[in-house]
């Protein structure tokens, strides 16, 4: 806070609330603001002495970041954009998935779980969050204020969260095969777990959030909506600023470098290691399957963090650099950040569309219906026929010649043919649980 201003918001503190400037001018900030606080709330006349504390000290500054009509109409039509994709492809796949049986896979419901966040961020935070941002006012509430950071703070938690357990479930899958199992309870208790911690960890918001407005020289008024923290508000409290570092820590560096550990090992071990012998046809395919699942994920992890970073670190810049927030481009570029991190939410179904075969199916079946009406025959033909053909793969090796000249050379000794027997029926039916549990969400 400059000399100038902070000079004039004594006089106007000492002139308002009828107190000795001199008296006032040894407090501290903090001391200050306490001062003010208390003088307000024990006035019968609370409203008019803060509408009349904010008209003396911004009697003479023009309202800042206004912008021309032209700048709100292009920042209007890509957010429109990426809000209509965002709900209608998250609610397609929570359909997809709720709706169809074989689509209710333990992966698939985490699936679910990040398109409930994505869903909750772009309908009940992006929409509200952009207003305020293109118009510098905030016509909502304080009720809905505090709704709209906490679903923020919640939502971007709980994906980052979801995207962990979805790398961890995979890391198992592929890496301990024969001790991965995740039922449906520890399912749910998992998602339950999500939710919780993020709440737990976006809770300041319920206590902290508020409004304030300000009165200008041209006579508009600006209403804020934002985290008023015991030690002061935005750019001057140090406890905002340590809870920052602390939600990048806890929903971006950390996460990052466990997905990324847990990707590196699995990419190791797909791509990187070389089996004894020849595969058989349930190796073969089970490897391509897994190999399939974790590039869609890597996708997804790769995405988040590209898009999210630069709003993450945005508050953390500006709390070192606080002449960036006063310059007159700082709107366009925080909106563009802004931007960049809610398209995230947009981005997730198309890559299932564009990397999962059974996603495509269905996607391709609400698109023909909605859109132009023709062509659901040949769609759920072809759903059809990719279900057909992934049933024929899975009886392919009983029909193949190798299969049969194996069976041959086992028949050479007795004895020794019912121990490879035994073991062959064991390890095809390892092979055939995890085929079928990896081919599942493909």
């Amino acid at each position: 806070m400059s000399g100038l201003i902070l000079e004039r918001l004594y006089n106007c503190s000492a002139l308002i609330l009828e107190r000795n400037v001199t008296l006032l001018s040894r407090l501290n900030r903090s001391e200050f603001h306490h001062f003010v606080e208390e003088a307000l709330n024990k006035s019968s006349r609370r409203d008019v002495l803060r509408d009349a504390l904010s008209d003396c000290i911004f009697v003479n500054q023009e309202r800042p970041f206004d912008l021309p009509w032209w700048q709100k109409l292009f920042w209007s039509l890509i957010f429109a954009v990426i809000l209509l994709m965002a709900t209608g492809g998250n609610i397609i796949v929570m359909w997809i998935v709720l709706a169809h049986r074989r689509m209710r896979t333990v992966t698939n419901c985490f699936l679910v779980n990040l398109s409930v966040a994505d869903l909750m961020m772009s309908v009940l935070n992006c929409i509200f969050n952009f207003i305020f941002l293109l118009n510098s006012n905030w016509p909502f509430g304080v009720v809905y204020c505090t709704i709209n950071n906490f679903v923020a703070h919640v939502t971007v938690a709980s994906s980052v969260f979801t995207l962990v357990v979805i790398s961890f479930d995979r890391y198992m899958a592929i890496m301990y095969p024969l001790k991965h199992h995740m039922s449906r309870r520890r399912t749910v208790i998992i998602l339950i777990l999500i939710w919780g911690i993020s709440s737990a960890l976006a809770s300041p918001c319920l206590l902290y959030s508020t409004t304030s407005s300000r009165r200008y020289s041209n006579g508009t008024t600006r209403i804020s909506c934002y985290l008023l923290w015991p030690d002061g508000g935005y750019l001057h409290s140090k406890t905002e600023y340590c809870y920052n570092i602390v939600f990048l820590a806890v929903t971006y560096l950390v996460p990052m470098t466990v997905m990324a550990f847990c990707y590196s090992c699995m990419g190791r071990e797909l791509w990187g290691s070389k089996s004894i012998g020849e595969l058989t046809h349930y190796q073969r395919e089970s490897m391509r399957s897994k190999r399939k699942v974790v590039k869609m994920f890597i996708c997804v992890v790769v995405i988040f963090a590209v898009c999210w970073l630069p709003y993450q670190g945005f508050f953390i810049f500006v709390y070192h650099h606080r002449h960036f927030a006063e310059s007159s481009y700082v709107q366009h570029v925080y909106l563009g950040f802004y931007w960049l991190a809610m398209s995230n939410s947009m981005v997730n179904p198309i890559i299932y569309y564009w990397m999962n075969n059974r996603f495509r199916v269905y996607f391709e079946l609400v698109i023909c219906k909605c859109c132009c009406m023709t062509g659901q025959t040949d769609v759920r033909n072809r759903e059809t026929q990719e279900l057909a053909a992934l049933q024929r793969s899975e009886l392919a090796p009983c029909n193949s010649g190798r299969f049969r000249s194996t069976s041959i050379r086992w028949r050479q000794s007795v004895a020794e043919s019912q121990v490879q027997t035994f073991r062959m029926n064991t390890r095809t039916i390892c092979e055939r649980l995890q085929f079928k549990e990896d081919v599942a969400i493909i």
